[in-house]
């Protein structure tokens, strides 16, 4: 079975601590994760932004790159499901549609891999913290990732969850979104910062990174001491203390 790290933008430039973490914790349950060099971009700002020519060029580098994998892990539910509009970008070229077909049925958000194909929900981590948790609007809303992280967390030893009030309300990212509409968006993350402050919790826990950096970027700005983390990091510390 050849299982494959696609890394995303963010943990591969910005985050790699992330990718590393998912490597290390898949290689203790037997998953030798490969890493195909040529990925790139998944596409997805130039398909919301509307430049779907653009996004194509992207998505046949994606497309080749794991080809020939069995399985492809990524951290992020918003690339991941960005995966799942590639048959609609290829839905004239028939070679490339059978490709991207391949390629969605495949791909997993690493929650969705570790207890849905690998069938693991507990991973003997030990984490003695007060932790909250957004669910990220693409992994939750569209790829439905909602049980995976709950069930991993659970099994956590030491870790006292705290719900996180209006959890599925959007932390005002988005994309490009971000950018064009700056005071919308920093209303919404102000919100959610507000929220998690309610939960008293130590430690801030996500799928997505590029949701967790908005959050981060607004609690560093307000001074606040809260921890954010990538749920794979959180994990791979547990199993390391534990």
């Amino acid at each position: 079975m050849k299982v494959s790290l696609f890394i995303t933008c963010l943990s591969d430039a910005i985050y790699p601590r992330v990718g590393e973490a998912m490597v290390r914790l898949l290689a203790a349950h037997g998953v030798r994760l490969h890493f195909p060099p040529v990925q790139t971009c998944c596409g997805q700002p130039s398909y919301n932004s509307g430049y779907w020519d653009e996004t194509r060029v992207a998505a046949k580098t994606i497309l080749e790159a794991f080809d020939d994998s069995d399985f492809v892990v990524c951290p992020s539910g918003s690339c991941t499901y960005m995966i799942h509009h590639y048959p609609e970008l290829f839905a004239d070229e028939p070679e490339w549609l059978e490709k991207a077909k391949r390629l969605e049925a495949k791909a997993y958000e690493f929650t969705q891999f570790l207890v849905q194909v690998l069938g693991i929900t507990d991973v003997g981590a030990h984490f003695p913290h007060k932790v909250t948790y957004h669910p990220s609007c693409h992994g939750s809303r569209l790829l439905g990732v909602k049980d995976e992280p709950m069930a991993l967390l659970s099994a956590v030893k030491g870790l006292e969850f705290v719900p996180l009030p209006f959890s599925e309300d959007c932390c005002g990212f988005g994309g490009t979104f971000a950018i064009k509409m700056s005071d919308i968006s920093g209303a919404m993350v102000t919100e959610k910062v507000d929220h998690i402050k309610e939960t008293d919790a130590e430690v801030l826990v996500g799928l997505d990174m590029a949701c967790l950096m908005n959050i981060a970027g607004n609690l560093r700005y307000r001074n606040e001491p809260v921890r954010v983390m990538h749920l794979a990091e959180l994990l791979y510390e547990g199993v390391q203390t534990g």
